[in-house]
């Protein structure tokens, strides 16, 4: 009997001690950074902010001078792409558009939507995964023809005397945050940036509203995505940061001056450049959600006094030939 007892006390010591050292082992193995991990990568591939949005965007007069150069991937609606749409372009999703891409073969990419948003968003998901030269089409499907124009309907000058606006240069001095966390089942660079995308992709363009970001800016932390010149010529939303438009992953300071933890509202001139900053941050770990429209839906006329990324200056009067 106490040789049975004491056995039992061996064998409860010896179990014990198994857990307590594989607890132990688990909480000694180094966790992963799976964000410098990743944007290590980035950085040694040429995968900075600039470099991915750079020279992403063609006029519709362009395309239709040379669409066959293209595989055209149009991310509107079945229905809207069977209805008329560029000779040659396959139907897809954002969330769909890395299989639509496998086909393109030798020929660069064109991304159209309606607005030149959703495929700015998207085009950026490309670039991270390969396609270094895919591009997007400006305005969207709205620059092909008066009969796809979903522009109009969103420009404005509603910051014009806005409680909310300030014309002059009162930009906030950068404040120092964390770097964004999110974990990954992959551990190489490259792997954990396909997962990154994917996500991104999977989440889709999140814009949000003028009014909304006018109203309350200290719902959001507002990034201006102009020149340190165009913000001293035409002000800014009031309470927003300046996001440098060199900023590389490799910075001292970098990305730290966003906030992980808010809603960032980047914004430019069209929404365009800020839906590819948008998701270049919604892969960095960010949420982001960029201003829908831009400064077009904010000081439409003075946009159009200058020339300067104005819909109503270049939106087309004639219609461009589609198929169905």
């Amino acid at each position: 009997m106490k040789t049975r007892n004491l056995f039992k006390i061996f064998l409860i010591i010896a179990v014990s001690a198994l857990s307590l050292s594989g607890c132990i082992k688990k909480e000694d193995e180094p966790q992963v950074d799976y964000y410098k991990v990743m944007t290590e990568y980035m950085a040694a591939n040429t995968m900075d902010l600039p470099d991915v949005i750079a020279s992403g965007v063609v006029t519709a007069s362009a395309v239709n001078a040379n669409k066959s150069a293209y595989y055209i991937i149009d991310l509107r609606s079945a229905a809207d792409f069977a209805a008329g749409h560029i000779e040659g372009a396959v139907n897809s999703t954002v969330k769909d558009v890395l299989t639509a891409a496998q086909n393109a073969g030798s020929k660069p990419i064109l991304l159209v939507c309606y607005t030149g948003q959703n495929a700015a968003y998207a085009n950026v998901c490309l670039r991270l995964s390969g396609y270094k030269d895919s591009k997007i089409m400006k305005w969207g499907m709205s620059a092909w023809g008066p009969s796809f124009d979903k522009w109009s309907a969103n420009v404005s000058n509603q910051a014009v005397g806005h409680a909310n606006w300030s014309t002059t240069n009162t930009i906030k001095t950068p404040v120092t945050f964390s770097l964004p966390t999110f974990t990954a089942t992959a551990t190489a660079g490259a792997d954990i940036l396909k997962e990154r995308v994917k996500a991104a992709l999977d989440k889709g363009f999140q814009g949000s509203k003028v009014s909304d970001v006018l109203g309350t800016p200290a719902n959001y932390f507002i990034s201006n995505y102009w020149t340190e010149a165009d913000v001293n010529t035409y002000g800014h939303i009031k309470g927003a940061y300046r996001l440098n438009e060199t900023l590389k992953l490799t910075d001292a300071v970098g990305f730290k001056n966003l906030d992980p933890n808010a809603v960032i509202v980047p914004y430019c001139w069209t929404g365009q450049t800020s839906a590819m900053v948008s998701a270049y941050l919604t892969v960095l770990g960010y949420n982001a959600k960029g201003l829908m429209f831009g400064a077009n839906n904010m000081i439409q006329d003075q946009l159009f006094a200058n020339n300067k990324n104005s819909w109503n200056k270049e939106k087309p009067t004639t219609e461009l030939p589609t198929v169905k």
